[in-house]
């Protein structure tokens, strides 16, 4: 499935968090939660519970305009190890990695805050910062 081209305001959108997790030693999780045992004899698995942005941000990056909705996980894994490629990356790789870091929390409780913590959300909006430059001749 094909999505139409990403406009500047739908970047500056993602943009606006640069600056908010691209500090050292962030916590990106507010608090977890479950890991207790129940009166039935359950223990309940643990999950986060993300900061207010965090999860703003992963519900935009989540949105139509940014899904790749052919990617191949492992592809998309190996994309996000290589620095080199993300300061390379075209929109349509972008795109690629966004859906990898948002559809992860799907299947592990705080993939999240790991693609936060481990610098690759930031190496992304990095890249999609000087992607928009271009788009505007170089302007801010």
């Amino acid at each position: 499935m094909k999505n139409d081209a990403i406009t500047p305001e739908q970047v500056d959108a993602l943009l606006h968090f640069l600056p908010r997790f691209d500090v050292p030693a962030r916590d990106f999780v507010q608090e977890w939660r479950g890991g207790e045992e129940t009166e039935m004899g359950a223990i309940t698995m643990p999950y986060p519970v993300y900061h207010p942005d965090v999860a703003e941000f992963y519900h935009l990056a989540g949105q139509p305009c940014w899904s790749d909705y052919d990617y191949n996980p492992r592809q998309a894994f190996e994309m996000l190890e290589d620095d080199e490629f993300i300061s390379q990356a075209s929109i349509q790789d972008i795109k690629t990695m966004l859906t990898y870091c948002v559809r992860g929390e799907r299947f592990s409780d705080g993939h999240w805050a790991a693609m936060l913590e481990s610098g690759r959300v930031v190496a992304i909006l990095k890249r999609l910062e000087a992607l928009r430059r271009s788009m505007t001749g170089g302007q801010p």
